[in-house]
């Protein structure tokens, strides 16, 4: 569905991702895990041309999209929620949701049938919303675009326990109707137990890949990358 071949990329002269090979099918759940700074975000970036590509390929269903500028990456399916989030203070959440529709896109209808709290506050500024709820936003504004890949880029970031178990609920759902869904997230049991498959990170290079369920059953591996002690 997605890959990347060979990758060198970063922020103009600094390079930050170093010769990455990944890929991963149609409808797959990946989680990129690994210490901060380690190239996570530059990876979902990457994917979406948000970064400088010094070598290597970016292919979705096999092809070259290296050289295309993000709005034409999310014409052809690919969107992001920034670790961010990104909400436009001044615009209601409803303002908000249509500035992320696409033609042949999502509807306000979907959004507030996934998040039913969005409906009530659709009338309210995305400045005077919690935290959850401006994440929610994010979510529900980047699915406007109707994406088959969708990259999540830490979501979970400063919620609530309830909060995160509600979102991670969301892209379940979300998967089971076929999205591919890539996951960059520090809670990483949360990641591991919802992922097939699992990519840990170390300087912008990958030093395992394997199936979620192995590395979540395995601590001294988790400890030494990740630096999470899990009961497991």
């Amino acid at each position: 569905m997605l890959s990347l071949g060979g990758v060198t990329a970063g922020y103009g002269e600094t390079r930050v991702l170093e010769d990455l090979t990944l890929s991963f099918a149609e409808g797959e759940r990946l989680a990129i895990i690994g210490r901060n700074g380690m190239g996570k975000t530059t990876t979902l970036a990457t994917m979406m041309g948000l970064t400088r590509l010094h070598s290597g390929a970016v292919r979705l269903r096999g092809a070259d999209i290296s050289r295309l500028p993000p709005h034409r990456r999310q014409a052809s399916g690919l969107g992001i929620v920034p670790q961010t989030r990104d909400i436009f203070p001044s615009l209601s959440v409803e303002e908000n949701l249509l500035a992320g529709q696409t033609r042949g896109g999502g509807t306000l209808a979907e959004a507030y049938a996934l998040f039913p709290r969005l409906r009530e506050r659709r009338r309210n500024g995305g400045a005077l919303l919690s935290g959850g709820e401006q994440q929610m936003l994010a979510i529900a504004r980047t699915l406007m675009g109707r994406p088959e890949v969708l990259l999540l880029d830490e979501p979970l970031e400063g919620l609530a326990p309830v909060i995160c178990q509600m979102l991670m609920d969301v892209f379940e759902r979300l998967s089971a109707e076929g999205r591919t869904i890539v996951l960059v997230e520090q809670h990483a049991e949360l990641a591991l137990r919802f992922a097939d498959r699992a990519v840990i990170l170390d300087t912008g290079r990958i030093v395992h890949e394997g199936r979620a369920a192995d590395v979540l059953a395995d601590p001294a591996l988790l400890d030494r990358h990740v630096g999470v002690g899990l009961d497991v």
